[in-house]
C-alpha cells in the first residue's frame, strides 16, 4: 500500500505535514478523512499502526463532541472507535502511514523524523 496521509485541508498543521512531503518529494496518497469517511475496521488499523491499545492516543480530546458522547480515557475500545466512526473529526490530524507504521504530524516535522527512521 502506498503512504498515505489523513488530511484535513482546514488544519494548519495537516498542511503543513502536506507540505513538507511534497517539498521532500514523497510519494504518499492524500486520505480526506472527513469526506471519505472512517470505517470501524481503518480506526483499528491505525491503533495497530500507531501502537497503540485505545483510540483515545489519538482522539482530539477538545472537540465538543467529546462532552456530549460522555467519552473519556476509561471508555470501552468499541466506544471510542463507534464515536470515531460517526465523528471523524475527532480523528487527531495529520496521521502519516507508511508500511507497517504510522505517527501523528503534530508537530508536522514528526513526519519527517518517521521517514528518515523508517527507510
Amino acid at each position: 500500500m502506498q503512504p498515505r496521509l489523513f488530511h484535513n485541508p482546514r488544519c494548519s498543521k495537516s498542511r503543513a505535514a502536506l507540505q513538507l512531503l511534497t517539498d521532500a518529494e514523497v510519494s504518499f496518497e492524500t486520505y480526506l478523512y472527513l469526506k471519505e469517511g472512517l470505517k470501524p475496521a481503518l480506526i483499528n488499523q491505525l491503533c495497530k499502526l500507531l501502537s497503540v491499545s485505545s483510540p483515545w492516543e489519538f482522539m482530539r480530546h477538545k472537540e465538543p463532541v467529546i462532552k456530549e458522547l460522555g467519552l473519556s480515557k476509561d471508555s470501552s475500545k468499541k466506544e471510542l472507535v463507534a464515536a470515531i466512526a460517526k465523528h471523524p473529526i475527532l480523528l487527531e490530524r495529520p496521521i502519516f502511514v507508511s508500511g507497517d507504521k504510522a505517527v501523528i504530524g503534530r508537530p508536522p516535522e514528526n513526519v519527517l523524523a518517521f521517514l528518515i527512521n523508517t527507510t
